[in-house]
């Protein structure tokens, strides 16, 4: 099956956006994000949508093999080139022949295997170990990092013209507490995988629980999430899951500490990453509570629910600058994404009284992203707030 990337966040969008337009090049790309941000399924992604899509697709993760044995793994070796060798070996490089290489955590690469690295990505050159003969590859390389590479140069522990040969194009892929409008998405489509895996009806969860859900840091990121609801199909698709169920599958979370950390504003250059998670951290759980709001005002029944007619009833109301309103029926379905995101958005205007400005601000989105999520979903205003 062809790789999806579900999400409806501005910078995902974004990123996939500029995904689609290198997957047309065969210029080099660097992927990072933290952990489990999805940099392999962006990887994949770009392959299939490349010229080279029918050509292999090998994926290695750097910092998962013995740094003793990676070059030969890169590179391939000859028999009896090192105790244990006994037969001529073809390394990734090599099978990747026309295809595309994914070098995952390459931050972690020894650098004595850089040097050899630098000159395969320069010339498409290498030899295998204990060999003298010069072998080709036309393999595309995507490299990804969860750490700063500019800060692994700085210790020496990365080289130099790597890095600048490796970030000729670069995505950064946001974690998953900064783009929480893609949490039930995710939920929703892992959900459906799950219940076809295991032949099960997932009842859902309380409005409770999805603010749990919400709140939740998700230190692990997509990854984290993904494993969240396949035990919760396997296991709690009896009843409508808790706030008690849910906390009992929630991973410990961690302290707040980014594995890609903003470099110093004295070495400022266009590619360096800018977090400012902690700043911003304030901000993200008044966001939260603002929905949390939402939830409590818009039903007492335990479940998120559709709206009676299963559409939004526009109801004037002339104390209020936002004249589209919902009414709820308590045997009414599961409340869809799309309405949860124009109750977030009506929710917010009746915050600022209409004022756009604010509006945005407070839901984390650009005005020009407001306008056109008002237009499409009908939500009428006072034509004099601004």
């Amino acid at each position: 099956m062809p790789t999806e990337i579900i999400a409806v966040s501005e910078k995902i969008r974004s990123a996939l956006n500029l995904a689609k337009e290198l997957a047309k090049t065969n210029i080099t790309i660097l992927i990072l994000g933290e952990s489990g941000t999805g940099k392999e399924v962006f990887a994949k992604f770009i392959h299939e949508n490349s010229q080279r899509a029918k050509m292999p697709f090998i994926a290695i993760n750097c910092g998962a093999i013995a740094q003793s044995i990676l070059e030969s793994e890169l590179f391939g070796h000859e028999r009896g080139s090192f105790t244990g060798a006994v037969a001529t070996h073809k390394g990734y490089f090599e099978a990747a022949h026309g295809g595309t290489i994914f070098l995952d955590e390459v931050a972690e690469m020894p650098l004595e295997t850089q040097v050899k690295f630098l000159r395969t990505l320069e010339s498409g050159e290498f030899q295998r170990v204990g060999s003298s003969e010069t072998l080709r590859t036309n393999a595309r390389i995507i490299a990804a990092t969860n750490n700063s590479l500019e800060i692994a140069v700085a210790n020496r522990k990365f080289r130099a013209d790597l890095f600048f040969r490796l970030r000729v194009a670069t995505i950064l892929l946001p974690p998953l507490r900064e783009r929480r409008e893609d949490i039930f998405i995710l939920t929703e489509h892992f959900v459906h995988e799950f219940e076809k895996k295991y032949q099960v009806k997932f009842l859902g969860f309380t409005t409770e629980a999805t603010q749990e859900l919400l709140e939740h840091r998700f230190s692990g990121n997509i990854r984290e999430l993904r494993n969240l609801v396949e035990i919760l199909v396997a296991l709690e698709h009896k009843t409508l899951v808790t706030p008690q169920i849910l906390k009992k599958h929630l991973a410990i979370p961690l302290s707040f500490a980014p594995t890609i950390i903003e470099h110093s504003q004295t070495h400022p250059h266009p590619h360096s990453i800018d977090t400012n998670s902690l700043a911003l951290l304030s901000e993200m759980y008044s966001d939260i509570k603002d929905i949390k709001v939402i939830l409590t005002e818009t039903t007492s029944d335990k479940r998120l629910l559709l709206p009676a007619s299963n559409t939004p009833s526009a109801t004037p109301d002339t104390s209020n600058p936002i004249t589209k309103t919902y009414s709820f029926d308590p045997e009414a379905n599961v409340l869809k994404l799309a309405e949860l995101e124009q109750l977030a958005i009506i929710h917010a205007l009746n915050k600022t009284h209409g004022n756009k400005r604010q509006t945005a601000l407070k839901l984390g989105i650009t005005e020009r992203t407001l306008y056109r999520k008002i237009q499409h979903y009908d939500i009428r205003t006072d034509k004099n707030s601004k």
